[in-house]
Parts: structure tokens; sequence; C-alpha cells
């Protein structure tokens, strides 16, 4: 009887021993990842700053305002110092910021549905980034602290607003990292003199960047005038303050393509705040490639530097241990997800993402349309951009990695930065009309009253967008997101006989219809039927090495799961 009552004993004093060291765990750990408020113009207060609602859709705080044009795209001036420019921005755009952060976390539970994963998925991405404040410039983290403020409390649970956004710069990071090889497939170019059919810099870019459908609903093109710097144009969304694509006063264009990256061990700058911080300081290449060097990252990437002041274009590319630049010295640049100069040709992660990825197909099909189309003006670039096809115009289904239009963009968008002209893309993708806007014409009006983007330099839509082909895309989509959720969520769905041959004629010369196929009937436990649609996906153009080996794989899964259920 004593020794159970001294193992019970023992065994109370060691749970207590436990709970103590975790709850000195937890404190340590909160007290380590805490986040320091950064300096503050104290002549600026959230309180003195009144939204005024002018029209449906249109608001004004002093010489700022927001509102939404004729084809759905928000746009907004925002001018002064870093902190009055993010409290300008959150009062601004309160309620798009807020819907953003709602389709944002929707995608995080649906990736990962588990609470007690998602919870240990917090704590990483909260230690991963506990200094991330560290490596990023003072200004951007006080105008970032500005717009928190007006961020919503509804996830104060997940973390304080300050510390939300701010991991939210890093998401794109973080997510490129550990996703590995599944890349943002962004694909970008640069002409110039002969191959130009103005003899002027043009540059284009498509951001295939998807964080679902309701994530891109709502667009925004942001105008800057800040007290230090250059003003500049950016494409995002609301509650990014760093740049993905953008132009500034001086006629030097940024764009971002991802790259192969190994798995971080910490946080640095952000990507897209290093970006931001060459639009806004930058005048020419040297200066861009100056502010790069500074700066340290923490996964790899190209910037794709256009200069209305160097008469050319250059890649800057990045990884956390090293840069160089690929200065082709010719009128063409052409950009996808590898790297090109000297530095990275051979090393050994750039040498293994031109074999097993689709990025080599996108940088040969763009070369390709380029070649057969000069001299290049804005309406064949964005042609260019909306190709759908494969090398040599092969058909290849809708959706396909290797195609430069993948169908999944969240924009594309065309730079004149000689003439400090842009267009931008409308919905859906890169389909709808391509919309000019003239920089120093918005910087020096900074008026809101009258349409800012310019009437006569808007580019059609794509004829696609009436075809059958289209509503069939459309369809396809829309049943293989229902498939994906049942196969990864286990969300009810099911395919009858009938259903099944009418998802199949949706997107007919796609290996991802035959895969997605697969995938929905080895959840079913039917592995023959799962086999036969993996084996029929690996006749067609499956996007690349990396993605027939998961085919292949999952062919040897089934398999086993047959000859397991056979014994």
């Amino acid at each position: 009887m004593n020794k159970k009552n001294n193992r019970f004993r023992f065994l109370k004093l060691s749970l207590k021993l436990i709970g103590i060291l975790l709850f000195c765990f937890i404190v340590y750990f909160v007290w380590d990842i805490r986040m320091p408020t950064p300096p503050i113009d104290e002549r600026f207060t959230l309180g003195q700053y009144k939204r005024i609602e002018v029209a449906p859709n249109h608001f004004v705080v002093g010489n700022c305002w927001l509102k939404k044009n004729d084809y759905g795209i928000w746009e907004m001036y925002i001018e002064g110092e870093p902190y009055e420019r993010g409290l300008i921005y959150g009062v601004l755009a309160e309620e798009l910021m807020e819907k953003q952060e709602v389709h944002f976390v929707n995608q995080i539970n649906e990736i990962v549905p588990n609470r007690f994963t998602l919870f240990f998925l917090k704590m990483f991405v909260a230690w991963f980034n506990r200094d991330i404040d560290q490596y990023v410039p003072k200004e951007n983290l006080t105008e970032i602290y500005g717009v928190s403020q007006s961020f919503s409390d509804k996830y104060n649970y997940i973390a304080p607003k300050y510390y939300r956004i701010l991991n939210y710069h890093a998401a794109h990071d973080i997510g490129h990292a550990l996703k590995d090889l599944s890349l943002v497939g962004c694909t970008s170019f640069s002409v110039n003199n002969n191959l130009s059919a103005d003899s002027s810099l043009l540059i284009a870019r498509n951001f295939d960047f998807y964080m679902g459908d309701e994530f891109a609903e709502d667009k925004l093109i942001l105008f800057v005038k800040p007290s230090e710097g250059y003003g500049f144009a950016s494409y995002s969304w609301a509650g990014l303050t760093g740049v993905v694509s953008g132009i500034n006063e001086k006629g030097l264009t940024v764009t971002l393509n991802a790259s192969k990256s190994e798995i971080p061990t910490g946080a640095k700058d952000p990507i897209s705040l290093l970006a931001r911080e060459i639009l806004q300081y930058a005048a020419n290449i040297n200066e861009a490639i100056a502010i790069a060097e500074k700066r340290a990252v923490f996964v790899s990437e190209s910037l794709l530097i256009g200069s209305s002041e160097d008469n050319k274009s250059v890649v800057i590319e990045k990884s956390p241990e090293k840069i160089d630049v690929y200065d082709a010295n010719e009128e063409l640049v052409v950009c996808a997800n590898h790297y090109q100069s000297a530095v990275f040709l051979n090393d050994s992660a750039n040498v293994l993402n031109i074999k097993n990825s689709d990025s080599k197909h996108r940088f040969d099909r763009l070369t390709q349309l380029l070649q057969q189309n000069y001299p290049i003006d804005i309406l064949k670039a964005t042609q260019i951009l909306r190709d759908k096809n494969g090398i040599n115009n092969e058909f290849i289904g809708y959706g396909n990695p290797k195609a430069i239009n993948q169908l999944m963009a969240h924009h594309s968008i065309v730079f004149k930065p000689h003439q400090q002209q842009f267009w931008i893309s409308t919905q859906p993708y890169q389909l709808g009309n391509f919309i000019g806007y003239n920089l120093t014409d918005v910087l020096t009006k900074k008026n809101s009253s009258d349409n800012i983007y310019i009437d006569s330099l808007t580019i059609a839509s794509d004829n696609f967008l009436n075809s059958d082909a289209y509503k069939k895309y459309e369809l396809f989509k829309k049943i293989k997101q229902r498939i994906q959720k049942q196969v990864l969520l286990n969300v009810p769905f099911s395919l009858n006989e009938t259903q099944e041959k009418q998802f199949i004629q949706t997107n007919p010369k796609s290996y991802i219809t035959y895969m997605t196929l697969g995938e929905y009937f080895e959840k079913l436990g039917d592995y023959n039927k799962a086999i036969s649609y993996y084996q029929t996906a690996l006749n067609y153009s499956v996007a690349s090495k990396d993605e027939e080996e998961i085919i292949k794989k999952k062919i040897e899964t089934c398999n086993k799961q047959i000859n397991k259920n056979g014994n």
C-alpha cells in the first residue's frame, strides 16, 4: 500500500514539476518573442484622422484618399511622414484590410485544419520571426505600426495587431521556403531599343501568387508620396506596405520572382520590404544594387530592375548567403524562377531547380513568343502575358504551370519607365482589361474626383473570357477545389460516374484533371481506379520532373495498398 502511495506521490510530484517547467517555458517563450513598439512620432495619433465618405466606395482623409474605380480596382493615394502615412492608410482601408485578413486566415485554416497542428504552427512562426524587427528598416516598422492601429481585434487571439501585420509581410517568404519547390510561378521580361516598338524600355510581368479566389477579389493600386525618397506606385492588396510590382517617379521599376530556397533558420528582411526600399530610395540600378547588398533576406529571390536613367534592365539575384547581378547588356531580359548570373548558374540548388521544376519551360516559351513578335508594344506584351500554351504552341490543358498564363495570377503589369506609364490587369487573372496610368499625373494631381486611369490607354480584355472553354475551366476549378477539400480536409464530396466524365470534359488535355481524379479515388480506397487515372496523367504534359515523381510515388503507394489488402 505504501509503495502505491509513494508511486502516486511521485507521479503527482512529477506532473507538478512538468507543469511548472512548461509554465516557465511559456513565460520565457512569450517574453523572448515580445515585439517592442517602434519609434513613433507623437505628433500623430489615430484619433486625429477622420475618414469622410464623399461618394459610394470613395473616402478622403485630408489630401489622401481611397476609391474603387469602374473596373473594381481600389486606388489609394497617401502622403506624409512614415507613422502619419501608416495611420492614414489604416483609417482609409480599415474594412478592406479586415476582409483580406479574414480571407488569409480562412485559407490557413483550410490548409491546416487541425487546431493542435495550427497551434504549433503559430508557435513556430512566432519563434521564427521573434527578432524580425531587427532586420526591417525603422521607417517600415513605424509605417506598419501605424497601419496596424486600424487592424481588426477579431484575430488578437493569434497575436497582437502590430505583430500580426509584421508577420503577414513575411508570410510569402516563409510559405515560399517551407513549400520548397511549390513556388510562386512568376514570369517577367524586359525589351528595349530594336526589340521595342517605340525603341524605349518596356517591362512586363505576371505575379502568379495564389491565396484563394476571395483573397484576389480586392486588388489595390497604391500611390505614395513619402516625406523622404521618391514617389511611387505599387500593385498588390490592402495591408501590404511592401512591394511586389512597382514603379517610382525616377522611372525605376521593381518586380519579384521567387527562386529555389533552402528552409531558413531565422527571419530577416521580408523580400517585399526590400523591394519597397529599393523603389522608394533608388533612382538607378547601382543604387538598387547597393540597397539589396546591405539587407539580409531569408529566401532566394530575383528582382527584375528596370531603369529609365540607365535605359536598361538587370536582375538582382539574391539568396540568404549570396548576391549577384545578371546583366546581359542586351536588349532582352527574361526572368522566370531560376538564376542566370555567374555566381548562381552552377549552384547545385539552381541546377536542380532548372532540371526539375517548370521554370525553364516558361522561360523558353516566353523567349519563343518574344522572338515571334518583335518589336514588342503594349498590346503584344499583354497578349504574351495571357498565353496559355506550351513550347511550340502545344496545347497543354488549362492551368498548367508550364504556361506563362496559368489562370491563377493575382495580377499582371506592364511598365513604360521613360514615359512614367504603366498598365495593370483587372479581374479575372490577367484576362480582364489592362488599364493605364501616368505616375507623374497622379502624384502631381493628388485629386481623386475624376478617374485617374487614362481611358485612351485601355487594352481590351482577352477574347478567351467569352469562350465556352473559359466557362468549362471555371467549372473545372470549382470541382477540383471541392475534391481537394475532400482529400485533404475530409469535407464530404462525391462524384457519380456521369459527373466524373463531365469533370474530365471541363479540362480534358490537362494532366491535373487525371491527377486530381487519382487523388479522389485513392482517398475513397479505390486504388485500381486511382492508379488508372495517375497513369493517364503521365500521358499528358506534366509540369515538371518533380511533379512526375509525385505521381509515380502515388502509384507506388496505391500498389502497396492493393498488395496489403490482398494479403
